[in-house]
């Protein structure tokens, strides 16, 4: 008689265990050797390579709120743009003030620096984050299960929300610096990293890692995900999953936020149409990276980075349409993205 399947019952067909896929994360490294020799100084590499894992991190962490809310909720959300424009102006508003009132911006102290970026990205995601529950209350909510209404609906208020940035901080640039001490560039042997793109880099795997432990090692991840599943069960054992589907979708709301600060300090200006205008960089990412997966969004994140700055050193006027050919190969390959949902 075969001895039972340690985690089974008898009579009961065992069930498989998802295993790691590192082909996709591999790709990360083939883009970067790919474009050494295309570019031949090893120097421009190095500062092309790391700037390009920044703006992949950055993008990252805007774009995790959004894969956050369709793996988990089901909601297409093409209103994401205006919490990413939210937060980044009202970090420009508190940061604008920290520096009047006490100098914390301008200040050489790079405690001082980091305690100013710290309080405007958490203005940034709070506001994000407030704006989103009313935005899952009013608008998502009547819609839930309804992906066409969710399109046209959330677009709507995405444009009704530009226009309310416009009315309260009006439509031109308003420039947004990092703070002194974040200014500039260390200097390593012929390398240039920008400091700013550093504290990207670390605020970016710290939101992946966060993300990872939450959904796969907490009771909290454990129910979310368990109600995506299978709903009325979870809710027969006492849990309130729509009190639950609201904090994710405020949670990928405060993201957004948190994102939006990071970019606007990334570009060193914010305009109402700067959530717009990453959007579709947005949804390139997730696509690429598979609809719902953390870490495929990682992954897709990392590409469409290192491909952004490769494409604008190698052939600027190519680097418009590089990750749309990027989305494309991956397609071809991967109709379902590099991480299918199951990988979160």
């Amino acid at each position: 008689m075969p001895k039972p399947v340690h985690g089974s019952t008898d009579g009961a067909q065992p069930v498989p265990r998802a295993r790691f896929d590192a082909i996709p994360l591999a790709l990360v490294l083939a883009l970067a050797l790919a474009a050494l020799p295309l570019i031949g100084s090893m120097s421009s590499w190095a500062t092309l390579t790391i700037a390009g894992l920044a703006m992949g991190l950055i993008v990252f962490v805007i774009a995790s709120g959004l894969t956050l809310v369709f793996g988990l909720m089901d909601v297409l959300n093409f209103g994401h743009g205006v919490f990413i424009a939210l937060g980044a102006f009202v970090a420009t508003t508190v940061m604008g003030a920290m520096n009047t009132y006490g100098g914390f911006v301008s200040s050489p102290s790079l405690t001082v620096n980091l305690g100013a970026v710290a309080v405007a990205a958490l203005a940034g995601i709070v506001s994000a984050a407030a704006l989103g529950l009313v935005f899952e209350r009013v608008l998502v909510r009547p819609v839930y299960g309804m992906h066409l209404k969710q399109i046209l609906i959330t677009m709507g208020g995405m444009i009704i929300g530009e226009e309310l940035i416009k009315l309260v901080w009006g439509p031109q640039m308003i420039p947004l610096q990092p703070p002194e001490s974040l200014r500039g560039a260390l200097v390593v042997g012929d390398v240039a990293v920008e400091k700013f793109r550093l504290l990207a880099v670390v605020v970016g795997l710290a939101v992946f890692v966060g993300l990872l432990w939450l959904l796969n090692r907490t009771k909290l991840g454990l129910l979310i995900r368990a109600g995506v599943q299978d709903r009325e069960m979870v809710e027969s054992l006492g849990y309130r999953i729509r009190r639950l589907f609201v904090a994710v979708f405020v949670a990928g709301s405060g993201l957004a936020g948190l994102g939006g600060v990071l970019w606007g300090l990334y570009q060193q200006s914010v305009i109402p149409q700067i959530g717009a205008q990453v959007n579709t960089l947005i949804f390139i990412v997730i696509i690429i990276g598979g609809l719902g997966s953390t870490l495929g969004c990682f992954v897709g994140a990392l590409l469409v980075g290192l491909m952004a700055n490769y494409c604008g050193f190698l052939a600027p006027k190519a680097a418009l349409f590089s990750n749309i050919g990027l989305m494309v190969a991956v397609l071809l390959w991967r109709p379902q993205g590099l991480y299918p949902v199951g990988h979160r």
